[in-house]
């Protein structure tokens, strides 16, 4: 296993796939594809689900898991976000690949906006995308540059962790949902005792979380967090609509007054298949975005603030850019349903 292991992530796979039933897969360059010809028994499959594992009494209560997280470390290979099962009742494993070295704003080819906004001090900076967006990265990319480049406490709550930041001229603690800390949200509330400059979220998942992230952006904070959702017009309804009722309406002001920013990606295969490239919405808190966000029925002129204000881009006018230079094929962006428009070569972009 660990052989087919290594092999895939010098293939450069992103994740890997082992069901009971079914050849290992990797996902490469975007492609599912098969790296053996054998086929995994249901047993095999346990094993492996097993060995990933760390704890003894997760192992002993593995025949009545139906999902189960965890992390996974292989020395001299990389670090795995595990994802344990079941399907068809036999075990399926899925692991998302974690290189060992925290990825750069530089690395990969983000935005030149993204390093002015790494730089806050506080406020809400959101980081939206579907799954296998590489939100992770990204975020791992911001928390690396405030870590060279100040001197902050930041504190992540992760699930699980995935990138291992070392302390370089910041103090950076990480908790792990289920190791370190019960929930994302006790571990949220408690950060915020542990006298942080920057707090890290995993992902906000339920309406406590919500609210706690705004209540961290409003006290000074700088909170970096997640969101599966697809682009920024989703992301700022979504984050409205998990407040609790009788909240939504002055949450929708406070999100507006403590939002620094909103980031929403996507993954494209590079022109010549080698390797991905995010293409990156951003809106950042302008007086025109902020009055927007206040007013339930202008969170679709967020477009438009996007494609007039320095320093902010749409999907489109990113791909313009990345087509432009050849980094994409505009065949991939059409397929990918974006119509890019002419480049408008804005301020404060790279």
């Amino acid at each position: 296993m660990e052989k087919i292991i290594k092999a895939a992530v010098e293939r450069g796979a992103s994740d890997l796939h082992i069901k009971a039933g079914d050849v290992f897969r990797a996902r490469i360059n975007g492609k599912l594809v098969p790296l053996t010809k054998q086929r995994l028994t249901p047993e095999q499959t346990r094993t492996i689900a097993l060995k990933l594992m760390s704890s003894d009494e997760d192992r002993a209560r593995i025949d009545r898991l139906r999902d189960f997280d965890c992390s996974w470390g292989m020395p001299g290979v990389g670090r795995f976000r595990v994802n344990v099962l079941r399907q068809r009742s036999s075990f399926m494993i899925v692991m998302r690949v974690i290189p060992f070295a925290v990825p750069t704003i530089e690395s990969l080819g983000l935005p030149e906006s993204v390093k002015a906004l790494a730089e806050s001090e506080r406020g809400l900076l959101l980081v939206a995308g579907v799954s296998g967006s590489g939100k992770s990265s990204t975020v791992a990319a911001i928390v690396h540059h405030i870590n060279t480049a100040h001197q902050r406490h930041i504190v992540t709550v992760e699930n699980p962790i995935e990138f291992l930041h070392r302390d370089l001229n910041c103090s950076v603690t990480q908790r792990e949902v289920g190791v370190d800390t019960e929930s994302i949200a006790i571990g949220l509330h408690a950060a915020l005792r542990q006298d942080p400059d920057v707090v890290v979220v995993g992902e906000i998942a339920d309406a406590d979380t919500a609210v706690t992230v705004l209540k961290a952006a409003e006290s000074g904070l700088l909170v970096i967090a997640s969101l599966p959702t697809p682009d920024v017009i989703t992301t700022a309804g979504h984050m409205i609509a998990m407040l609790p009722d009788a909240e939504r309406e002055i949450g929708r002001m406070r999100l507006a007054e403590s939002m620094r920013a909103i980031l929403a990606q996507q993954l494209l295969p590079r022109n010549g298949g080698e390797g991905r490239v995010a293409a990156m919405e951003i809106l950042t808190a302008s007086p025109e975005a902020r009055a927007a966000l206040r007013d339930p029925a202008r969170l679709a002129d967020l477009a438009g603030v996007m494609s007039r204000a320095d320093g902010m881009q749409t999907f489109g006018e990113h791909l313009s850019e990345l087509i432009a230079s050849g980094v994409v094929a505009a065949e991939t962006a059409q397929a990918a349903g974006f119509e890019a428009p002419p480049p408008k070569g804005k301020k404060g972009r790279g």
